[in-house]
């Protein structure tokens, strides 16, 4: 399955996004996964920076993939931000990241947990699909590629 459109809700999907810093990116997709899924902000941002101090989530290319853990959620879901600037994320080429698809997972969730980072691993390796995604001139764009629907951005 390319798409991951299972993994997302429209309005989890950030373009354009500043950010600074990692503790920034991670407060502002606290806010996008309240606005989206209704999770505590304060939580999801603790929970993202808890993970990232085990060692970076910027596997190499410009994208991170942060991830956390989140009691009371009832699935697996994510959040998709492409920074207006790029943020050094100590990555393992070293490249500064502006591409960041976060998962977000139930306690238990830990097969269900490592086949969705895989699937985004994969999908975010692809880079003529990293290249669609930072021509993209919109969220709902975005939305649209990551979701494996067509393009909505053309005409915009």
């Amino acid at each position: 399955m390319n798409d991951l459109g299972d993994l997302l809700k429209p309005d989890a999907v950030r373009s354009g996004t500043p950010a600074g810093s990692k503790k920034k990116l991670f407060a502002l997709l606290g806010e996008a996964a309240s606005a989206a899924y209704g999770l505590d902000a304060a939580e999801v941002t603790e929970r993202l920076a808890a993970r990232e101090k085990l060692g970076s989530t910027g596997f190499g290319g410009s994208i991170a993939i942060p991830h956390g853990k989140i009691a009371g959620l009832p699935a697996v879901c994510g959040l998709f931000v492409r920074l207006d600037k790029p943020l050094d994320f100590a990555s393992v080429d070293d490249l500064p990241v502006d591409l960041v698809f976060a998962l977000l997972s139930p306690p238990d969730a830990g097969a269900e947990h490592l086949k969705a980072l895989a699937r985004v691993s994969r999908r975010l390796r692809d880079r003529a699909f990293t290249a669609k995604l930072r021509g993209a001139g919109s969220a709902d764009a975005l939305y649209a590629l990551l979701a494996g629907t067509e393009s909505r951005d053309a005409a915009a």
